[in-house]
């Protein structure tokens, strides 16, 4: 949030102003997007595991390279906040700030999730989304963000003084430690930024600061995406439920959410996993 101005603005200052800005990593090279071939392969497939996200809890689960995964509004409007591995190596994970960079502060269909330095190559294509319709309302909201971080229980410190251990950083520590064996202080440093699954957000227009609204998800209301890699998810149900009111509770109502992984009898044409980016490293780091 900027502080209010003490220095005088010169003389130039409307044409220092108006200078038009640029794109600063335009996607013109990317292919179009085409839902075709995904959506050919969808007519002949087998629903290979299901996972019931708790309230207030998370879970992981494991999506083949190949494999398409839905998550899915049960019961009740309700926000998540999911992360991404490489099913074989954890070092390698989704990096939202170069999404966001890439496709925008939300996600939509045909957007990429790419994956941390050095790999940096597309771990997934949303390839559906029910909630396409909602775009930006009036205040500059939009759905499935990659501009907030997660909550955390050290925000919450700073800001309240309290200790709420179902923020989804705790919630996804505790799930890729049970899922993977590992002790929670191993655990802990590989949860990472994410994708605000169904949540509202933008930046207000006066201070620019990050803000949510209700969701508008509702039961059976799903996001697809499609696995370039072998991944390891992990989804929080957050203490938010709609984040409509409060972010970190225990007042807000919550609901479960469901991530579905169908495996189809083919793969898209043309397809191949994606390999890890082509740059050599030690020649210019």
């Amino acid at each position: 949030m900027k502080p209010t101005p003490v220095n005088p603005a010169p003389a130039d200052a409307a044409a220092r102003k108006s200078i038009k800005p640029l794109v600063c990593y335009p996607v013109d090279s990317f292919p179009a997007f085409d839902s075709t071939p995904f959506d050919e392969i969808k007519q002949d497939m087998t629903k290979v595991s299901e996972t019931i996200v708790a309230p207030r809890d998370a879970s992981c689960f494991e999506i083949p390279a190949g494999h398409f995964c839905r998550m899915i509004s049960v019961d009740g409007p309700q926000v998540g906040d999911l992360n991404l591995w490489n099913l074989h190596n954890l070092d390698e994970r989704f990096f939202s700030g170069k999404t966001r960079a890439l496709h925008g502060t939300h996600m939509g269909v045909g957007d990429r999730f790419w994956s941390n330095l050095p790999y940096m190559r597309p771990m997934a294509t949303i390839t559906f989304d029910t909630l396409d319709w909602y775009g930006f309302d009036e205040y500059g909201g939009s759905v499935h963000d990659v501009i907030g971080t997660r909550c955390d229980p050290y925000t919450n410190v700073v800001l309240n003084n309290n200790e709420y251990h179902y923020c989804c950083h705790s919630n996804l520590t505790r799930a890729l430690a049970t899922h993977t064996g590992m002790e929670l202080l191993e655990a802990e440093p590989l949860v990472h930024d994410v994708m605000n699954l169904f949540m509202c957000t933008g930046f207000t227009q006066d201070t620019k600061q990050y803000f949510m609204k209700a969701t508008p998800v509702r039961p059976g209301d799903y996001l697809e995406f499609f696995a370039d890699i072998d991944l390891l998810g992990g989804l929080s149900a957050c203490p938010g439920g709609a984040c409509s009111a409060e972010h970190s509770s225990d007042t807000a109502e919550c609901h479960s959410l469901k991530v579905e992984v169908w495996k189809p009898a083919n793969t898209p044409k043309g397809w191949k996993p994606a390999e890890t980016n082509s740059y050599s490293r030690g020649h210019g780091a």
